[in-house]
């Protein structure tokens, strides 16, 4: 069975930061791409940062340019996101999630989510 857990959100204040890993299980990890997304209140899913099974990062939203950074170990199967410089409007759900390869976008498999709240 494919699953992926996310971990690692939490409360903190503007410009803090927070790690997210997501762990990943039931798949051959090299063979896949993993992204990070997210569903802030009321809004729509929107795709944050994807790296590829070649290590290649696509970003997909121009607003954590310089402030997020994705990595995988495909050792220990696990791809992480690094918040840095956190925004209040960084609060959101985030997901991660497998993907063919990030240029399409194409997901096949979701985490759970983990919460980050960040206040003002």
């Amino acid at each position: 069975e494919v699953q992926l857990q996310a971990s690692g959100g939490g409360l903190v204040q503007a410009g803090g930061s927070l790690r997210l890993s997501c762990a990943a299980s039931g798949f051959d990890f090299d063979d896949l791409a993993i992204g990070w997304f997210r569903q802030a209140p009321g809004k729509g899913r929107e795709g944050v940062l994807c790296i590829s099974r070649f290590g290649v990062i696509s970003n997909y939203l121009d607003s954590v340019k310089g402030r997020f950074i994705i990595s995988r170990d495909n050792a220990e199967k696990t791809v992480d996101l690094q918040m840095n410089n956190l925004k209040p409007e960084d609060t959101a759900v985030y997901y991660c999630a497998t993907l063919v390869n990030c240029y399409d976008k194409m997901t096949t498999t979701w985490g759970q989510g983990t919460l980050v709240t960040v206040s003002s």
